[in-house]
């Protein structure tokens, strides 16, 4: 009895020294949190403000993460007293029980009723730390995917500034010509498999984890995108571009729009035992992630395919006509939406998993057998690795290849003079 009078002493039969102590280290951790946010701010406000602009939208998401967490905290009573039938409360359990065990620790509004709470106050609570957790896995998946895509980019580096030697310039004279056959970027994608389709998914499908984007790859496409909306011998930095580019994308995938939270909610309910989620869910970010990978490379494997098409001949190099055909429902941001719905069930699971680690053990109803944890944790970190340093790289190069170019074609620099000039041509 003891016991229990303690786990639910009220703040009145509490000393103020241990209420204030916790208030303290609530607010130096609080403190500390605020100054290290501020502090990146003004970062990447200097340095790149595309990323500033992320943080920003991840500052937002973080408040939407605390607006719910304080919304259970308001509507926690109200919550506890809606009623419903036992019968109800037995079904669609995330665990399989031998007897369901209704017992309640204390007498209730609904158990006077006879009935059972759709929600205890012990479970909202228990909610709250599972917002908590999967608010903190979002932003450090986001984080750390975006540094794998930027750490396997920078190898592009010296295939830009390689543009720029006099080797390139004479292996790519406008003057010269040569079979298309007879290109780099032909031989390795114009094989026997690549006029098939049912040989060119599979093909395509292995080839994202064995050089998913080689120099040639890399050469060719951005030769296509600068005759297509640049001009031929120009300067440009394609590979800051993309840079620029991936860190606008940025700002789509740590936020979490509506229709993400509603597949969260169908994925919270599959949770149920019936469903038999432990044996399916887990793979559903892996499988989506592997289908967009494998387009991104039949897109390339396309694009020679065309241009070979036009001309078995070509001049200089091969150049590849960017355009939106290629992509599914000739929409290239669609591909940026799954990267974002991918990353955020995958932290989702991740979540779930400490969650419940935390809360009900290791060896919980959740996860009973050794296989299940193993595929859970195996299945997360390769869909987190993979989605950073395989899929988001490759979704950078490919996704230029569209109808349009994105205004990150300008530098900082020149946007803000743009933005300048257009005011005060307004004000004129």
């Amino acid at each position: 009895m003891a016991g229990e009078g303690e786990e639910i002493r009220t703040l009145e039969r509490t000393p103020t020294w241990a209420v204030a102590i916790v208030c303290l280290i609530l607010i130096i951790i609080s403190t500390l949190i605020e100054h290290a946010i501020h502090f990146l701010t003004k970062f990447f406000r200097k340095r790149r403000k595309s990323l500033y602009q992320a943080l920003h939208k991840i500052q937002s998401e973080l408040m939407l993460y605390g607006f719910l967490s304080l919304l259970l905290t308001i509507t926690k009573e109200p919550i506890t007293k809606i009623c419903i039938p036992r019968s109800a409360a037995e079904n669609f359990l995330p665990c399989e029980f031998e007897e369901h065990s209704s017992a309640i620790e204390e007498e209730t509004f609904c158990h006077k009723q006879g009935k059972v709470s759709l929600l205890s106050g012990k479970g909202l609570n228990q909610l709250q730390i599972l917002i908590f957790v999967l608010a903190f896995y979002h932003v450090v998946s986001c984080v750390l995917t975006f540094a794998l895509g930027m750490a396997k980019m920078r190898r592009w580096e010296a295939w830009e500034e390689e543009t720029r030697t006099l080797d390139y310039q004479f292996s790519h004279d406008p003057r010269r010509f040569r079979l298309t056959k007879q290109t780099t970027f032909a031989q390795r994608h114009i094989k026997f498999w690549s006029e098939h389709r049912l040989l060119r998914w599979p093909v395509c499908f292995f080839r994202q984890f064995i050089g998913s984007v080689s120099k040639t790859d890399y050469t060719t496409l951005r030769h296509g995108f600068i005759m297509a909306h640049l001009a031929e011998g120009s300067e440009f930095n394609f590979q800051n571009y993309l840079k620029r580019a991936l860190d606008t994308d940025l700002q789509v995938v740590v936020g979490v729009s509506v229709w993400i939270w509603m597949v969260s909610v169908f994925f919270i309910f599959f949770k149920a035992y019936e469903f038999y989620s432990y044996l399916w869910l887990p793979f559903v970010p892996l499988v989506m992630l592997l289908a967009v990978g494998t387009k991104l490379q039949v897109i390339i494997t396309k694009m020679c395919l065309e241009s070979r098409g036009k001309a078995s001949v070509v001049v200089g190099t091969l150049v590849v006509k960017p355009h939106d055909n290629l992509f599914w429902f000739s929409r290239p941001q669609l591909l940026l939406y799954l990267m974002h719905f991918i990353l955020f069930q995958n932290s989702f699971q991740l979540a779930f998993f400490t969650w419940t680690w935390y809360k009900f053990g290791l060896r919980s109803c959740f996860h009973r057998k050794t296989e299940d944890i193993v595929i859970r944790i195996a299945v997360g970190l390769i869909v987190q690795y993979l989605s950073g340093y395989v899929t988001l790289p490759l979704y950078a190069l490919v996704t230029q290849m569209g109808s349009s170019m994105k205004k990150a074609v300008f530098t900082e620099q020149v946007i803000v003079g743009l933005n300048r000039w257009h005011n005060t041509a307004k004000e004129n």
